[in-house]
């Protein structure tokens, strides 16, 4: 689609937006991540009393305006982000070629879709799903059977997102959360994805520089770790949660900030796994559609995401026959791999130099390992000889994935742990035995193999929590009527001789 490569040597500018404001003075230059590419940034420091919301009534305009309305917006902005005549999106896919993890053509595959995210049936059914329009549009009542009345309503807050850049998506759902929510985002763009978030807010301001939805966004890039910078914005009195993505290094040093009035939504880095039953080795057609199937999980975006598969148990026993029969799948596997299309995968863009180390020490190892490709950096599929995993399967990227055979789904619950997001599984039945004691250990997503990078785009859970939910602040009205609900002051004597019911003394402990 897009097939003009931008030098590095080139110095773009990555404006600041701040609700519904172009900002491009005060530049200071900055690095992308591994060194690809420098850009101009403003200069945080200098604008740290705009970035965030002056006073927390100011949210109060998005509630003057009605979830069709949001609707309205939303879907003319989709219309307004489709890259063939979007100038802002253009540059910023150019751009992601020195600085994604990915290679161009999946690039251009996901900026190409991007528009398809913000269309008014998806948009709907998210909000509808995981809030609930009721509860976005007005108070929400029912009866209690202690005869209290509630009314309960889902607002927004003033955010703070800093999001990953493994790939353009990741912007685009916190912004349209955050427009459902009617929410005041700021978003700290990633060093390996500076651009696309902004591409979407400068689009907005193009449309619509005024409208409160345009005006509730800010898009920024720092350095993160820029304590003096930090220590200023990520105060209770400017923000009220921060939904942060990323390793572990960059989520340790977030919490440090945290305090009462000020809440953390983290995404942790997480990693998958798939669980491939004995039916798999039925017959040599099966094995080569399961082992597609497989490929697909590993392959799919470069191996970037979390919902990607890195270690895979088969189900094919652990004695000389099933041996064979893991490293003939093995075969198949690679093979798959590398005929997947381009725009799903490719050869990675920089294979990591100790992976690769240890790749290639495994080949010493016949007898524990067998290594199958990697020789060209193009991947490799690494088959178990042992009921073991690699010793480095944390480091498994750059479409390389270890394949460990197993007796039995026991020998299977070692390797699940907090860490553990997607289960890609086949067939469909092995996951009766998966779906109630693998979540004990850590697991929060069961997927149909082959499908885990085909994700419900936010409708679902998300590493075991329902963002949109933790993401809203939800505000319940109660009312007491007398009549209904028999009151303390009738209850309880002044000398204290008597106690509250049942009922008081609940609300007295709450």
């Amino acid at each position: 689609m897009i097939q003009q490569l931008p030098s590095a040597t080139d110095t773009p500018v990555a404006p600041m937006a701040i609700r519904g404001r172009l900002i491009t003075d005060d530049l200071v230059e900055m690095g992308g991540r591994g060194g690809d590419l420098k850009f101009r940034t403003p200069d945080v420091h200098k604008y740290i009393d705009e970035i965030p919301l002056r006073s927390p009534s100011d949210l109060s305009d998005l509630y003057e305006i009605s979830f069709g309305e949001i609707l309205d917006y939303v879907a003319n902005l989709g219309d307004h982000l489709r890259i063939e005549s979007n100038a802002h999106l253009q540059q910023a896919c150019r751009l992601s070629y020195l600085t994604a993890p990915t290679t161009p053509p999946i690039i251009d595959k996901v900026y190409g879709t991007l528009h398809r995210l913000f269309s008014r049936e998806r948009v709907r059914e998210l909000a509808d799903k995981t809030i609930g329009i009721d509860y976005l549009e007005g108070w929400v009542e029912k009866e209690l059977s202690t005869g209290i009345r509630i009314a309960v309503r889902c607002f927004g807050s003033r955010a703070l997102h800093i999001v990953a850049g493994n790939s353009p998506t990741v912007s685009v759902q916190t912004i349209i959360r955050n427009i459902i929510l009617r929410s005041d985002a700021i978003i700290k763009t990633p060093s390996n994805d500076p651009f696309t978030a902004l591409a979407i807010a400068q689009t907005m301001i193009d449309i619509a520089p005024d409208h409160p939805i345009t005006k509730h966004l800010t898009v920024a890039y720092w350095r993160g770790g820029d304590e003096a910078f930090e220590e200023k914005l990520y105060q209770p009195h400017r923000i009220e949660k921060i939904v942060a993505w990323g390793g572990f290094s960059s989520l340790k040093h977030v919490t440090r900030y945290i305090q009462p009035g000020l809440e953390l939504i983290a995404l942790d880095p997480k990693r998958s796994t798939s669980v491939i039953g004995k039916e798999a080795f039925a017959n040599d057609a099966t094995m080569r559609d399961v082992a597609r199937r497989l490929a697909t999980d590993i392959g799919a975006m470069n191996q970037v995401g979390c919902v990607n598969s890195r270690v895979s148990y088969l189900m094919t026993g652990t004695d000389d026959h099933g041996i064979k029969a893991i490293n003939t799948f093995g075969q198949y596997v690679y093979d798959a791999l590398m005929r997947l299309p381009e725009t799903t995968s490719t050869k990675p863009k920089l294979y990591d130099r100790d992976l690769k180390e240890h790749v290639d020490a495994l080949r010493l190892e016949g007898d524990w390992f067998h290594v199958i490709g990697g020789r060209k950096e193009e991947g490799a599929i690494i088959v178990s000889q042992i009921p073991d995993a690699v010793e480095f399967s944390t480091l498994l990227n750059d479409r390389t994935a270890n394949l460990v055979p197993i007796d039995s789904t026991d020998d299977l619950l070692a390797a699940v742990n907090s860490y553990t997001q997607t289960v890609g599984v086949y067939p469909e039945s092995l996951k009766d035995q998966l779906l109630n004691i693998l979540p004990l250990y850590g697991a929060q997503r069961f997927v149909s193999l082959g499908f885990a990078l085909q994700t419900t785009e936010g409708v679902a859970p998300h590493d075991g929590i329902e963002i949109m939910r933790r993401m809203g602040k939800w505000i319940v009205n109660e009312t007491c009527v007398p009549e209904k609900v028999p009151p303390l002051w009738e209850q309880w004597s002044s000398n204290g001789s008597s106690l509250p019911d049942e009922t008081g003394a609940r609300r007295l402990a709450g």
